[in-house]
């Protein structure tokens, strides 16, 4: 069903990808820093949740409209800026009393659904997706529509090993550092200024 040629191209390119520091990795650094491992995990795997979704819509012909409607692609991406400012507000905003060796942030569920519509509410993704998948597709072979699926699952699972570790670590190294009340509030500060680089980074992407 896949040309096997073009996967192993795939897995090369895919990997560089997902090593590669990007806002999702940040994203989930801040996640990991706010709410120790568990919530470093499960942001990544809301991303990785996300990915696929886009992944979905790329296979649909869905993500195109992002190319047709130009107007979509900017109220897309004011409401992602808006999203990650709301959120950075709420890390700028946090002076949860903090224990020994206790963890404040956001929990798991929470965590999931915040790196999820993060990562929905990001338009690049979606053009990325349009751009990257189809190169790794073989129309000659037919079944196209698997042919995205599984390119679409091979990411997203080889994103959420590399983001999910990524999370963890920042998460046990966090989980460590709060047990200082100064450190805590760095953490939070560190977290709020990354979710704001990254709506100053959204609100000035460009769709080309």
């Amino acid at each position: 069903m896949v040309d096997m040629s073009l996967y192993a191209a795939f897995l090369v390119a895919a990997f560089a990808l997902c090593v590669t520091p990007g806002p999702d990795m940040m994203f989930i650094v801040a996640m990991g820093g706010r709410g120790g491992p568990a919530a470093g995990v499960m942001a990544a795997f809301g991303v990785a949740c996300a990915m696929f979704v886009h992944t979905v819509a790329a296979a649909l012909g869905l993500s195109a409209l992002f190319l047709a409607l130009p107007t979509l692609y900017h109220v897309l991406r004011w409401a992602g800026a808006a999203y990650l400012l709301y959120l950075a507000v709420k890390a700028f905003r946090d002076r949860s009393p903090i224990g020994e060796g206790t963890v404040t942030g956001p929990g798991m569920r929470r965590a999931f659904w915040q790196g999820a519509v993060t990562n929905l509410l990001n338009p690049k993704v979606i053009l990325f997706n349009v751009a990257f998948l189809p190169q790794f597709v073989a129309p000659a072979r037919g079944h196209v529509w698997e042919q995205f699926l599984v390119l679409g699952l091979t990411i997203t699972v080889m994103g959420f090993a590399v983001d999910g570790s990524i999370g963890l670590l920042s998460g046990k190294l966090s989980a460590l550092l709060r047990r200082s009340r100064r450190v805590a509030r760095g953490l939070n500060i560190f977290s709020g200024t990354v979710f704001t680089g990254l709506a100053v980074r959204l609100v000035a992407a460009s769709p080309k």
